[in-house]
């Protein structure tokens, strides 16, 4: 049995890790984007953590870099480990799991909420926690093994699912429509329009056959759930998916100004690290609410 530290012949984590990003990115210029590093910090880490496996993870050429056979296998144990190391703080002797979920506040509150004790029913040993994330964020700001984001799709990363699709339209308070006489497509665009970044007007004029530009002027949210309290206020007329403003419709707060809808440009995703859709947790956390918002 070696007497020598243990500190001594584990690699060091940042060498590990450094590994890890650039055979999951496909290069040391993308891992040290993702670490926060210089491409050459993550070439003198990899190079180290040769050194002291006395093996060539990589094969080096002026187009890239290429996993060896011996960097593929050792991979697959560097994940395990990280995957171990990862789950170390997730359960207890008891048996308790923590499930970490990311959501919009509007999406959390209106949609989420409703659904988790049938959830937790199914699943009593999870301790969850439910963290706001910010919808303008490209990253969620806390740590989170599941994730819900309002997003085209495009940017996402990891292992995501849309969960479901929805059509946008403009959304009044009946009062504020009486007042103002609404009636008509011209009526909504000559009122005051509600605005957020997260859910442009364009896609909705020119479902209306209208040429005019995003608006310039008036309020603006970025959260989509204020948007429809604004509207509810009587600050003007807000554009919502008709699923997020279903508890607004259904209480009469908020009433629909056309039967004119245009699909909604960005969507629900529910989404999770690469390394991480193997766990029970996350991968049945997932699979519940993709199938409880089918349809």
């Amino acid at each position: 049995m070696s007497t020598e530290p243990l500190s001594r012949r584990v690699p060091p984590m940042h060498a590990l890790a450094a590994f890890e990003a650039a055979a999951r990115l496909g290069g040391f210029a993308q891992a040290a984007e993702e670490l926060c590093v210089t491409p050459s910090a993550v070439s003198h880490r990899i190079r180290q953590l040769e050194q002291q496996l006395g093996m060539q993870l990589f094969e080096r050429a002026p187009t890239g870099v290429r996993l060896t056979t011996g960097g593929r296998l050792y991979l697959v144990r560097v994940r395990e480990a990280f995957v171990a190391l990862a789950g170390a703080g997730r359960s207890d002797a008891a048996g308790r799991v923590r499930l970490r979920v990311s959501a919009p506040p509007t999406f959390a509150r209106q949609i989420l909420m409703p659904r988790l004790p049938a959830f937790l029913q199914e699943r009593p040993e999870i301790d969850l926690e439910v963290h706001v994330g910010n919808s303008l964020l490209a990253e969620v700001t806390e740590p989170a093994d599941v994730a819900i984001r309002w997003s085209d799709g495009k940017a996402l990363e990891g292992v995501f699912h849309r969960l479901f699709d929805d059509r946008i339209g403009p959304l009044a308070a009946p009062q504020y429509i009486a007042a103002h006489g609404l009636r008509t497509v011209e009526d909504v665009v000559a009122a005051p329009l509600l605005r957020s970044p997260l859910l442009p007007w364009r896609p909705w004029f020119q479902a209306a056959g209208l040429t005019r530009p995003e608006p310039e002027r008036g309020a603006a949210f970025n959260d989509l759930g204020m948007l429809l309290e604004a509207a509810c206020a009587g600050l003007g007329v807000a554009l919502s998916t008709r699923r997020l403003a279903a508890a607004w419709l259904d209480s009469g707060r908020l009433v629909p100004l056309t039967d004119i809808t245009a699909a909604s440009p960005n969507s629900y995703y529910v989404t999770c690290a690469s390394a991480d859709q193997d766990r029970p947790e996350v991968a049945e956390f997932m699979d519940w609410l993709r199938e409880g918002l089918a349809g």
